[in-house]
């Protein structure tokens, strides 16, 4: 996701300043979902083993998680790969669809740290009611918006709704990033490293409003700098995991680097061949708790490569403790929005897109699924 463009730009105007009263918009919903291929799922102290369907309010308990809205459990339809194959994925699909504002609240503290401060919950509040409103635009499948992992955003459910929590979320009610008109990709990460990288470099897509920005004040965050060592036995069965397989491992070097100084390429050397890798494909082979970002330098030691890097995540979007370091430099939850998502528009404009969200669902049901950024 994003371009380049100027890396502060203020935000536009909220819509709703001066602006007439108007009606009330309807409400849009999301459909999480949180849990795949299951056998036997516990919902509401029974166990389920067939597709069912738990009516909302709530609230409802999906083994151990309290949650608000509605349960489905289904059966996983084919679904086209990346590569365009079909697959029917086994077992059973556990769906939680709740109205938007919930989500936000059940989703914030798995996210953030509450005791950063009103301005940052406030400012991340929005992210992840933009970010769950895209994903409900761009479906990667028929039967839910969003992900209740770190694959879409982390969704405790309702013993996340603190008071704290609760009134970060009313005071942005219906506050939205958006980029003509649409909600954005509003992606975030814990910590940039010092400069944010675009979506162009990170995702292969210019969007722009990820675009790369500098960033001050993340010295207190535990991934400023980080160290990982790793044996080279252990990097050689990582590495043929991911279809590299080059011999007995002699030399690791980062080959390029992008603009925000996060690992292009990776030049990997054996005794028998060579190959070069993307530093993301690096980060995907030896986890992402481990090497914790792509701002790396890399060496050997004896037997042992021994990664040094800074920040963690894919470092596009919101640096979170970039956040916390302008919040308690006195900045606003809109300047925050405007420093890590420059041009885009904050609007009071969720309702805006039920009726949008609904013509999603009739898309889905007629096999119309979105595209995945």
């Amino acid at each position: 996701m994003r371009a380049v463009l100027p890396a502060v730009l203020a935000l536009a105007a909220p819509v709703w300043a001066g602006a007439p009263a108007r009606a009330a918009s309807p409400e849009p919903s999301i459909r999480v979902l949180l849990l795949d291929g299951a056998k036997a799922v516990e919902v509401d102290g029974r166990t389920r083993t067939k597709p069912g369907r738990f009516r909302g309010p709530g609230p409802h308990e999906v083994d151990g998680r309290r949650v608000r809205g509605s349960i489905e459990l289904l059966v996983p339809r084919s679904e086209p790969t990346a590569s365009g194959e079909i697959t029917k994925p086994g077992g059973l699909r556990v769906v939680n669809e709740l109205p938007l504002e919930d989500y936000v609240a059940g989703t914030l503290l798995g996210e953030v740290v509450e005791t950063w401060g009103d301005v940052v919950l406030r400012a991340q509040a929005v992210a992840i009611r933009t970010y769950a409103l895209h994903r409900r635009a761009h479906p990667r499948s028929p039967d839910y918006d969003v992900e209740a992992s770190t694959r879409g955003q982390v969704y405790i459910g309702l013993d996340g709704e603190t008071e704290r929590v609760r009134e970060a979320v009313a005071a942005t009610r219906g506050e939205v990033l958006t980029w003509d008109g649409a909600p954005i990709l509003a992606a975030f990460h814990s910590a940039a490293g010092g400069r944010t990288a675009s979506a162009e470099e990170v995702w292969g897509e210019a969007l722009p409003y990820l675009v790369s920005v500098r960033i001050r004040g993340e010295e207190d965050s535990p991934d400023t700098y980080w160290r990982m060592r790793i044996a080279r036995d252990e990097l050689e069965g990582a590495l043929a995991a991911a279809g590299v397989d080059v011999g007995r491992l002699e030399r690791v070097a980062v080959a390029a680097r992008s603009e925000s100084d996060r690992v292009r390429a990776v030049r990997i050397e054996g005794s028998r061949d060579a190959a070069t890798l993307s530093g993301e494909a690096l980060r995907r082979a030896l986890g992402a708790s481990r090497l914790r970002s792509t701002v790396f330098d890399v060496r050997r030691a004896g037997d042992d490569f021994v990664f040094v890097g800074s920040g963690r995540g894919h470092g596009v979007g919101m640096s979170q403790w970039g956040a916390r370091a302008l919040a308690r430099n006195g900045a606003s939850h809109a300047q925050i929005l405007a420093r890590f998502y420059p041009g885009a528009r904050l609007e009071r404009a969720a309702g805006r897109f039920a009726l949008a969200g609904a013509g999603a669902l009739a898309a889905r049901s007629a096999g119309l699924d979105g595209v995945a950024p």
